[in-house]
């Protein structure tokens, strides 16, 4: 007799085969037992190592409590949740907690969810750290993977909450909703943030890009709102966490909370020969540029013409994040 679960698979989605494993081209999950999976990573597991097909995980309501990794070779994959507001994946590591293996957990192992995958996909959904106010770095979202999507999602945490982590990555967030405290937006990769809202819950840093010298574009906010909690006043635009950090705010509205200097050198002035810091057409009580640092750049109309989502994300392969997006 067939087990329910295969039935139940079979009966709702179109079923593939690739390097010899069975798989299914759209799965639920819920935590009531109606998908074909009630933990997230169960779905994840279930993919193949070396896909070639897209999948799509359907989350449905629910708050889940999971520590998630979507490992190399997992490609392809979509994640669609129910609600924005009311499908949340989390998970509560931090630094300084110690594993059950003795190891002791630092920033790029103390997030909630790992994506190491390529061509990885999220809509609708809220990624978070609970691991709270005082518990030091805590990433939601270590992004590590080549060409990720994230459209109408959430990332809330405190330190460290979206680590943008693969050297070589390429990210684009869409209608995003980005909150934290300090470096809440970091790492090495080239990410792009169209008509997102960028929220500080403390006085200290939005960015800490980690931009290699050799890479031209770090992250470039288009068109975002940045806003901060009632009595936050000292927030910078970012703080280079490596010399060559590059970061621009290209027509965003900028809160009263930015600092009229904007920019921050991390207490070291010799960041200030290398780092690439610049905005444009910014509007906002915080974009006002009279007192901005001498190191950081205002484009010109002509420089910032190069800053297009072909430029910046679309590489030898001509990625295009938003051929695939709705």
């Amino acid at each position: 007799m067939m087990n329910g679960k295969i039935r139940l698979l079979l009966g709702f989605c179109m079923v593939l085969s690739t390097h010899g494993f069975a798989y299914a081209k759209r799965v639920v999950v819920a935590q009531d037992g109606s998908g074909n999976y009630k933990t997230v990573q169960a779905a994840f597991d279930a993919v193949p190592v070396g896909n070639k097909q897209p999948v799509e995980i359907f989350i449905k309501k629910g708050v889940y409590h999971e520590a998630l990794n979507l490992a190399k070779g997992k490609d392809f994959v979509t994640l669609t949740g129910e609600d924005r507001a009311q499908t949340i994946l989390t998970y509560n590591n931090h630094t300084g907690v110690i594993t059950p293996k003795g190891d002791t957990i630092n920033t790029y192992t103390s997030a909630s969810f790992f994506i190491y995958a390529d061509n990885f996909k999220a809509v609708n959904i809220s990624f978070r750290n609970d691991a709270g106010f005082t518990a030091g770095q805590a990433v939601a979202v270590f992004a590590f993977g080549d060409k990720l999507a994230f459209d109408r999602c959430n990332f809330t945490g405190f330190q460290d909450v979206l680590f943008c982590s693969g050297p070589g990555s390429r990210q684009y967030y869409r209608d995003c909703y980005i909150e934290g405290t300090t470096d809440f937006i970091f790492g090495p990769a080239t990410a792009v943030f169209q008509s997102c809202h960028i929220h500080s819950k403390k006085n200290s840093h939005v960015t800490a890009a980690s931009t290699p010298q050799d890479v031209p574009y770090g992250f470039v906010f288009f068109d975002c709102t940045l806003t901060a909690d009632a009595g936050i006043d000292k927030v910078s635009l970012g703080r280079p966490w490596k010399p060559y950090a590059s970061v621009t705010y290209i027509r965003c509205n900028i809160g009263a909370h930015i600092i009229p200097q904007g920019w921050n050198n991390w207490k070291n002035p010799a960041n200030e020969a290398t780092a690439r810091y610049a905005q444009y057409q910014c509007t906002g009580p915080g974009a006002k540029t009279a007192e901005r640092v001498k190191w950081a750049k205002q484009l010109t109309d002509a420089e910032a013409k190069n800053y297009t989502i072909k430029n910046i994300l679309g590489g030898k392969d001509h990625w295009n994040p938003l051929k695939n997006l709705k």
